[in-house]
């Protein structure tokens, strides 16, 4: 047996679950576009059932979060990427 294996698995910080939620998010966007996606359908998506209102939260938040540091775009509902974002996702991707 290795000995991860006899580990208790470490919870998540607040911080470090926000970080993990928005990097999920902005690489599903990323994966979407040219597609744009509203974030009830974001929210859909990730839950595939009725979302907890705590996980709506930590989407809507990390959808926020992202549209302030310029990342993602938002008209009302409507999300998606910058251009800034695809092409830092093009560099990376290679």
């Amino acid at each position: 047996m290795h000995e991860s294996d006899d580990r208790e698995r470490r919870v998540l910080t607040p911080a470090e679950e926000d970080k993990r939620i928005q990097a999920a998010v902005l690489g599903h966007v990323l994966a979407e576009h040219p597609d744009q996606l509203t974030v009830a359908e974001l929210i859909r998506e990730f839950t595939q059932v009725e979302a907890e209102f705590s996980e709506s939260d930590q989407i809507e938040r990390a959808v926020r979060d992202l549209a302030g540091i310029g990342l993602l775009h938002r008209q009302g509902e409507a999300i998606r990427p910058t251009r800034a974002a695809l092409r830092f996702h093009q560099l990376t991707s290679d």
